[in-house]
């Protein structure tokens, strides 16, 4: 399984809100300075953002864009999932109950299943809140 750059992209625009949060809105341009990634791609990342609700937007000369919740109410499976979809290893794990025909002869099932929870477990036992916490760690590690 490979995360898409649109799933990258779409992380890295939610934590920049969330570093950048100073209750004011932030522009795409400002995103797109700060993370070296084409403002046109931020766009269309933004708009399934805030059709699902994770972004509020606010149009104008002052506008731009905020969290709508605060980023401790964010896993990152959520938005991995929200940009890529299922996370499931193989497509029979999409289904809740698995409906493969074969699923009782799989011997291999087992495998993917416990690789699925490893992955569930990993991007949503992580918030957005997790990451700021991080990055904020990380910036104190260079101060002099």
């Amino acid at each position: 399984m490979k995360i898409s750059t649109k799933g990258r992209y779409a992380l890295r625009l939610m934590l920049d809100l969330a570093l950048n949060d100073t209750g004011e809105t932030i522009r795409i341009k400002d995103i797109a300075a700060r993370q070296e990634i084409s403002e046109k791609y931020l766009e269309q990342i933004i708009a399934v953002l805030n059709k699902a609700g994770f972004v509020k937007s606010v149009r104008g000369p002052q506008g731009g864009y905020r969290l709508a919740r605060k980023p401790k109410d964010y896993t990152i499976g959520m938005i991995l999932r929200l940009t890529e979809g299922s996370l499931a290893p193989v497509p029979c794990l999409d289904d809740d109950p698995n409906e493969c025909n074969r699923q009782e002869d799989c011997v291999t099932i087992f495998i993917w299943e416990k690789l699925y929870e490893a992955i569930n477990s990993v991007v949503d036992g992580f918030t957005l809140a997790d990451l700021v916490e991080l990055e904020l760690a990380k910036a104190d590690h260079y101060v002099i």
